[in-house]
């Protein structure tokens, strides 16, 4: 099976990004896998996957993929803005720099493609952007604080690049996956995590993580994230936002039925109570 159509994903190396490529790929769609670092191993060799080269916060890789994608496979429909970084750790402790190594991947490299892949898709009067955030953006969860600002802004430039872009018949699309422990969040973290949590804060740290391993639902798996973004891609619906994962659903079903203390009582008890 072919469909013809083209799909291009950023942060393929491992985690969603990977799963989400080889979803796309088992459909029949022609894949434009992009890591920072290429792996033509990780997935099945195929004529309709093409694995390139990109970083998010390196304007000219971002515009050679798009090209090259398109050169290969004469259009792209979609584009799923995956990549991303993470970090841990009290704010009061985080370094500027961190902090703005994490907006440079998170925030800023994602309205970077979003940018350079207007054109196309505006020209066209067709295709789907899907900015990948997290479940931080419908809930915040605490000791992420610099995190969290990263992915909040996507939510609202998302909403705001949606109006302009549906002008011309392009959607704009936010899934919105929960914690994912088997994906690679602290690896990925590349030691942004390290003397970020003084000692005033280890008692509220362990209370807070003993919390999450009696989570009140199931955690997100890349699964779940591949499958919401396979939806939000195909569905030919406006839908904004698509939570994904049991955490992710709990926690908007939660937002949206409980009054603004009630919900922040009830996350003060499910991430270690307040100090």
């Amino acid at each position: 099976m072919n469909t013809n159509q083209t799909v291009l994903i950023t942060g393929c190396s491992s985690g969603f990004g990977q799963a989400t490529a080889a979803l796309f790929l088992d459909r029949g769609w022609n894949v434009i896998a992009s890591m920072r670092t290429p792996r033509t191993d990780l997935f099945p060799r195929s004529d309709r996957l093409r694995v390139d080269r990109l970083d998010v916060t390196d304007g000219q890789s971002v515009a050679d993929a798009i090209a090259c994608g398109i050169a290969q496979f004469g259009r792209i429909d979609v584009v799923v803005n995956n990549a991303g970084i993470g970090m841990f750790g009290a704010h009061e402790a985080v370094t500027d720099e961190v902090i703005r190594e994490v907006f440079a991947t998170n925030t800023f490299g994602v309205m970077a493609v979003n940018r350079a892949i207007a054109p196309h898709l505006r020209e066209r009067g067709s295709g789907t952007i899907i900015n990948v955030t997290s479940s931080v953006g419908i809930a915040p969860m605490p000791l992420v604080a610099a995190y969290t600002a990263s992915k909040y802004a996507i939510e609202g430039f998302s909403e705001s690049f949606a109006y302009e872009m549906g002008c011309f018949g392009v959607r704009v699309k936010v899934v919105q996956p929960g914690f994912a422990p088997t994906t690679r969040f602290a690896t990925n973290s590349g030691g942004r995590c390290d003397a970020a949590l003084p000692p005033a804060y280890l008692d509220y740290a362990g209370r807070y993580l003993k919390s999450m391993q009696d989570y009140p639902t199931a955690y997100t798996q890349a699964s779940d994230v591949a499958g919401v973004v396979y939806a939000a891609a195909t569905d030919g619906c406006d839908q904004l936002r698509y939570p994904a994962g049991a955490d992710s659903v709990m926690l908007t079903a939660l937002r949206q039925s409980l009054s603004e203390q009630a919900f922040r009582e009830r996350m003060r008890a499910m991430t270690g109570g307040a100090f």
